[in-house]
């Protein structure tokens, strides 16, 4: 079952302690108010400050090719971004276990994958590059990192970035990866759609 919301209050240094614990994803609203700025000429008292932030915390017997997140800031116009980093993450960790269908349910009909400098979409994804990636994940253990989240009305981009280090056909592989993905959804609290996928990486530092 999901934790219970939570709601608390900063001290007088404004610092606020949050106990997590539990493992899964987790989002953080704040609310700051302070008096409206020229208040005694406009008719206002208060002015409001709102903030988002989306993390997550894995448990002890994660899956070592498995996504972990990180925290990342999340500004949240119409919708809430957690539900978005959820489908973001659910979609990595099929791929750490090698769960083709799972990984394709995500995915937009006409979703759109660029990759090692090519552009596909899903028949050509479903039967070139993604059997190479799941091949890849469940061999190099992976750290999946989300350091940026948006969403406006009902589209939402998440970004991200990767550390793969491991040894995969006799081959030593230790790289650095960003990706960025773009979701749908056809209405506010519908289910978000994968529409568009981009994976760049390089060698990381030795």
């Amino acid at each position: 079952a999901p934790p219970p919301d939570l709601t608390l209050t900063s001290d007088g240094d404004g610092v606020v302690r949050l106990p997590v614990a539990s493992p899964g994803m987790w989002n953080l609203r704040a609310a700051q108010t302070v008096p409206a700025a020229g208040a005694a000429t406009v008719p206002a008292t208060w002015d409001v400050w709102w903030a988002t932030l989306v993390f997550a915390t894995a448990d002890a017997g994660s899956t070592p090719g498995a996504s972990t997140v990180t925290p990342a800031p999340a500004h949240a116009a119409g919708g809430d971004s957690t539900d978005a980093v959820r489908v973001v993450e659910g979609f990595h960790a099929a791929l750490a276990r090698g769960d083709s269908a799972a990984m394709l349910a995500l995915l937009a009909p006409d979703v759109l994958v660029l990759e090692s400098g090519d552009v596909e979409r899903l028949a050509d994804y479903r039967s070139h590059h993604l059997p190479a990636d799941i091949a890849f994940a469940r061999a190099v253990p992976a750290t999946h990192s989300v350091v940026g989240v948006r969403v406006e009305t009902n589209t939402g981009w998440v970004t991200s970035t990767s550390a793969a280090r491991g040894h995969v056909n006799g081959r030593a592989i230790n790289s650095v990866g960003a990706e960025s993905m773009v979701l749908t959804r056809s209405a506010a609290g519908a289910p978000w759609t994968i529409r568009a996928i981009h994976w760049s990486s390089h060698q990381g530092a030795r």
